[in-house]
C-alpha cells in the first residue's frame, strides 16, 4: 500500500471485528512511528496499549459510569472552542449530520444518538486500544507533535491492513483509564485510538472534506471565496 492509498483509505472506523490485532504488527507500527517529527526531537507523546482482560475491565467500568449518568471527570483540556466560528462550526455540524444519516439515526432521535455515543466505551468492538498522553507542561507546538505522531501511527496501521478510530471521548473518563494504565505523574490523556480489523458488514461512513480552494491559497493566485460570516 503506497502512502496515497493509506491516506485515502484511512478513516475513523466505528465497527470492528473481534479478531485480535497481531502483536508483531502493532510492534512494527509503533517502532516505525518513532520517526514521527517533533520540535527539537522532544517526542512529547507517551503511549499505553491495552487489550485482553484489561480492556474488558476498562470497558466494564466505563460503561457502568456512563449508564449511571456520570458526566465524567474534570476536563483537562478543551475539545473545541466554545465560540466555534465559521467555517468550523458548519463543518462540525455537517460531519455529525453525515455520520448519523449513514447510521440511519434521525436528528430528533435522542436515544439512538446517545446509544451511538455510548459505543465509544466499547471501542466500537475493537480488541485493542492505544491511549496517548502528553505532559501537562507541554504547549501548543508539542500538542501538534502528538497529532503528527498519531497520524503516523494511523497510516502505518493501514499498511498492516488494520483500521483505527481516534477518540477524544476517552478523555471524559480519564480517571477510569488511569486506574487501568497507571500513567506516569504529570501526564494528560489526550485520546484513545481503537485499533482492529474493520467489520465489512457495517455501513462505512465517509465524511466530506472541504474543497482545496477553501483551505489552500497559492501566493501567486487570487484568494478563494470567503466562508460565510456566521453559522446556523
Amino acid at each position: 500500500m503506497d502512502v496515497y492509498e493509506a491516506v485515502g483509505s484511512r478513516r475513523a472506523v466505528r465497527a470492528f471485528t473481534g479478531e485480535p490485532v497481531p502483536r508483531e504488527a502493532l510492534q512494527r507500527v509503533l517502532s516505525a512511528a518513532r520517526r514521527a517529527p517533533s520540535g527539537a526531537n522532544l517526542q512529547p507523546w507517551r503511549v499505553y496499549v491495552v487489550d485482553g482482560a484489561q480492556l474488558t475491565e476498562l470497558k466494564r467500568r466505563t460503561r457502568a459510569r456512563a449508564a449511571a449518568g456520570d458526566p465524567g471527570d474534570a476536563r483537562e483540556y478543551e475539545m473545541y472552542p466554545p465560540d466555534l466560528a465559521p467555517p468550523y462550526c458548519a463543518r462540525r455540524s455537517t460531519a455529525a449530520a453525515q455520520r448519523y444519516a449513514a447510521l440511519g439515526i434521525a436528528r430528533e432521535d435522542r436515544r439512538a444518538r446517545e446509544k451511538a455515543i455510548a459505543a465509544n466505551w466499547d471501542c466500537f468492538g475493537a480488541p485493542t486500544v492505544l491511549f496517548c498522553y502528553i505532559h501537562r507542561r507541554m504547549g501548543p507546538p508539542q500538542w501538534a507533535d502528538v497529532g503528527m505522531y498519531l497520524q503516523t501511527v494511523m497510516l502505518l496501521l493501514r499498511g498492516e491492513g488494520l483500521h483505527s478510530c481516534p477518540q477524544m471521548a476517552w478523555s471524559v473518563y480519564h480517571r477510569t483509564v488511569a486506574e487501568i494504565v497507571a500513567p506516569a505523574d504529570g501526564l494528560i490523556l489526550f485520546c484513545g485510538l481503537s485499533i482492529g480489523f474493520e467489520d465489512a458488514a457495517a455501513r462505512p461512513v465517509r465524511i466530506d472534506r472541504a474543497p482545496l480552494a477553501e483551505i489552500v491559497t497559492f501566493a501567486d493566485s487570487q484568494p478563494g471565496t470567503r466562508p460565510s460570516a456566521r453559522c446556523t
